[in-house]
């Protein structure tokens, strides 16, 4: 990773127009889901194909990354860490096997070992992050090699918590930010960009897929 991660983004990229701490917004529960019934459908079918969830021939153990109360999976993993700002939240989910409430941006820190996991997920919140090539570093520090990442994002946020430059870029320059992220930490392949649903039906889906390197 580059002595300035950041170099070449604009000036106040990664700022928010609501800089309180994020402890204090993600306090109350928030049981709901952010994205529609096909995108929810269109996360699932993702991680099955990348060979992720439960219906993978061996046990996988996935670290959810910014997490909540549901993970979208079709079929669970055999372990799930589910990593996220709102305990209640966190213990709500069905799928979880273990829950570490954490703010990242507070500290980018993955608090997992070294290969601990075998595949990382981060649905609809990457553009929370004000630190992103930190944790996404910390990401590859955890994921075992040839360990897969996908992130996925749609069209939704919270405006005052999302980064400045997420709100002045569309979704096809969002799957090019995650992307150079992905590629500033120097522990990924190349990222793919993907849509995952039909294109002007209901909320769009897009994956930013990698492979830790070996």
């Amino acid at each position: 990773m580059d002595a300035d991660p950041y170099a070449g983004f604009p000036p106040g990229f990664f700022d928010r127009s609501d800089d309180t701490p994020d402890a204090r917004f993600y306090d109350s529960p928030r049981l709901v889901t952010h994205i529609d019934d096909a995108a929810i459908t269109a996360v699932g079918e993702l991680y099955a194909e990348l060979g992720i969830d439960g219906s993978a021939p061996a046990p996988t153990r996935v670290l959810d990354l910014m997490s909540s109360w549901v993970s979208h999976f079709r079929t669970p993993p055999a372990e799930l860490v589910v990593l996220g700002m709102n305990a209640e939240e966190l213990r709500a989910n069905p799928a979880a096997t273990e829950t570490l409430v954490h703010d990242l941006n507070a500290d980018p820190a993955v608090p997992l070992p070294d290969a601990d996991v075998d595949a990382a997920v981060c649905c609809v919140s990457i553009d929370y992050l004000t630190r992103p090539v930190e944790v996404l570093a910390e990401v590859g520090r955890v994921l075992r090699p040839g360990g897969v990442l996908a992130v996925t994002f749609s069209n939704r946020c919270f405006p005052t918590k999302a980064v400045r430059g997420w709100l002045a870029t569309d979704d096809e320059q969002h799957g090019a930010v995650i992307s150079e992220l992905v590629r500033r930490t120097g522990a990924f392949t190349e990222p793919t960009v993907q849509l995952r649903t039909a294109p002007g039906v209901g909320d769009p889906l897009y994956a930013v897929v990698a492979t830790r390197t070996v």
